[in-house]
């Protein structure tokens, strides 16, 4: 199998005539046995940094990998191209992982997929030692810190690969890592000589949608119906009662929709992400328990009902959307009561003190990006230490520039409020004293008697949300995680609160405009660039390719892209030297699949 090049195995395995962006430099980095860090956006082809130089250097690639279903994945696609992978995890029976062991040694694999719980057990080490490596790969490289989203223990004990395996080359990628975390991949995993390749982390695919909550299903079910009708998507959910309860609401409006989350029975989930991978317009419904390692590359949206936990998780979540390179969408609902659910996490969480500031920071981060009134792009990147010069265009922000009002007065108004009635209140009693309401709870207090009471009944209750909101992700109040979200001011208050800064604040932004349409544009899609008179062929490239999935018990998209396909109706390749021209085919899928497309081709009356 091993060739000489990487661009031979490139071309005849993989079936794309040059690599793209930084992959080429790495992967010749790797087959020079260098050590490699890489950061790589969702869908820039990490794995083939890995997978190239597997085939090009002597022996087998061992690639660490958190997720079982992801392994499974990844084998039965290079199964599909013709390279000898195996994977030893928990699903095996003792016969299936005897025969893995038996061909790791005597050659007969090029690569290896190990969970690290397994790798680092003393029989599984003594195995791998009996092998050549050709080098070892971690996957999901941020796992290894603490201080990352995404923290497995397990992880930690990779620090020992170099000792175990001198000699042979080391690359760990990721797509998400702030400078913090990839510091202590680089620590952990002995990195600190080996070449980094940060490759950039813009997905401009990808349009970025943030909301205030604002009956959210309701919100969601407009989105679906006018922009994603028929397309496939994930909506992530903070509670996994949420997720069971949305997945049943939207079956009842019509979507294919199934809830996947840790509580769920294995062989439940396991079903439910079947489908979702191997079906067209199936919508997952999950907590963050679904995701890391989904290859399906035409997700055309991800929703997120809460706000996620901090940016690293929101850009990782989101990033599952558009892995094809086609437009996609990402939407985020959010609220006062997501952030003190989320501190009410963090503040229940086992870490410790210094874990639980780093948590709030990031919180607040993630919501400045919800209120700000710029390129959420360019907020995006900077907080990664990337910077893009330009607005991206393809925001909210961008399309539908927001409006701000001087809000001083207002801030003033809800910040002596707070105070008045001894920082002790939550949202919805600041907004009623503020309102002038007439509650038995507010006589008994005596707040009817504080001088805030009632001068705020020019805005509307919801008016009042979005000033508290955006004085929170302002950092002018705080919000207590004792599960009552008590407000209470910071010193960021004290120059607002004395006339000494003007405080600028965005208009909440309506979901519908005027005409009752959505204020959003899209890019154009896939489909959007193929003739009427095309689609009948596309409907049958598809139907070809779905029958043929299912013959080989694997997703459609690891037969071919949908990117692929319409290659296939621009050119109409009537022969295999013809197919083989085409991006994504390789040696093994034309000898493999070429004859039944080119026929459908013909069939369709261009050739």
């Amino acid at each position: 199998m091993h060739t000489t090049t990487p661009l031979h195995v490139l071309e005849h395995t993989f079936g794309y005539t040059a690599f793209r962006g930084e992959q080429e430099a790495i992967v010749q980095s790797v087959c020079d046995g260098e050590d490699v860090l890489v950061i790589m956006p969702t869908g820039g082809g990490k794995s083939l940094c890995y997978q190239v130089p597997a085939l090009v250097r002597q022996g087998v690639g061992l690639v660490i990998s958190p997720l079982i279903a992801l392994m499974q994945d990844q084998v039965s696609a290079l199964h599909e191209l013709g390279v000898r992978a195996a994977f030893l995890n928990s699903t095996l029976s003792y016969e299936e992982v005897q025969d893995v062991e038996q061909a790791l040694l005597q050659g007969e694999l090029d690569l290896l997929y190990v969970a690290p719980e397994r790798l680092l057990q003393p029989r599984t080490l003594q195995l791998l030692q009996r092998a050549q490596l050709a080098l070892v790969a971690i996957d999901e490289a941020h796992c290894v810190s603490q201080w990352g989203h995404d923290f497995r223990k397990d992880y930690l004990s990779l620090s020992e690969l170099a000792n175990h395996f001198p000699g042979v080359p080391r690359i760990a990628l990721t797509a998400t890592a702030d400078e913090r975390t990839r510091d202590e991949i680089i620590a952990r995993l002995g990195l600190e000589w080996g070449r980094h390749f940060i490759c950039g982390f813009d997905r401009p695919n990808i349009q970025y949608r943030i909301q205030q909550k604002d009956k959210a299903r309701d919100q969601l079910l407009l989105f679906l119906r006018q922009e994603q009708e028929g397309n496939s998507g994930v909506i992530y959910c903070l509670s996994r009662k949420k997720v069971e309860e949305l997945a049943e609401w939207l079956s009842q409006r019509g979507y294919n929709a199934l809830p996947f989350h840790a509580g769920l029975p294995a062989a439940t989930r396991q079903r439910n992400q079947d489908r979702f991978l191997r079906d067209d317009n199936v919508i997952i419904v999950a907590t963050i328990a679904f995701g890391m390692g989904i290859d399906k590359p035409d997700v055309r949206f991800v929703v997120h009902m809460d706000m996620p936990k901090s940016i690293e998780a929101y850009y990782q979540e989101t990033g599952r959307a558009g892995r094809d390179g086609e437009a996609a969408t990402a939407l985020m609902f959010y609220g006062v009561e997501d952030v003190v659910k989320l501190k009410q996490m963090a503040e229940m969480s086992e870490a410790n003190e210094q874990f639980k500031r780093l948590e709030q920071q990031r919180l607040n981060a993630l919501l400045g990006l919800c209120e700000v009134v710029t390129c959420r792009r360019q907020i995006l990147l900077r907080y990664f230490g990337d910077v893009l010069e330009t607005p991206c265009g393809n925001c909210d922000n961008c399309i539908d520039t927001p409006k701000t009002w001087d809000a001083t007065t207002a801030a003033q108004m809800a910040l002596s409020c707070v105070y008045r009635t001894g920082q002790r209140f939550g949202t919805n009693y600041i907004i009623e004293v503020l309102r002038g309401a007439n509650t038995e709870r507010i006589r008994q207090s005596g707040h009817d008697q504080v001088s805030t009471y009632g001068i705020g009944k020019e805005h509307s209750v919801a008016e009042w949300r979005a000033i508290l909101r955006q004085l929170i992700a302002r950092g002018l109040l705080a919000v207590d995680a004792d599960g009552y979200g008590v407000l209470s001011l910071t010193e960021a208050a004290r120059p607002v609160l004395r006339g000494d800064t003007r405080l600028e604040l965005r208009y909440d932004n309506k979901i519908v405009a005027q005409d009752g349409k959505a204020k959003t544009t899209r890019r154009p899609r896939l489909l959007d660039d193929i003739d009427e008179a095309d689609m009948p062929l596309w409907q049958a490239l598809r139907a070809c390719r779905k029958r043929l999935a299912d013959e080989h018990g694997v997703p459609p998209y690891v037969i071919f892209h949908d990117a692929t396909l319409h290659e296939f109706i621009i050119h109409r390749p009537d022969s295999e030297s013809a197919m083989l021209a085409i991006s994504g085919v390789g040696d093994q899928k034309l000898k493999k699949f070429g004859a039944e497309f080119i026929e459908v081709i013909r069939e369709a009356g261009y050739n």
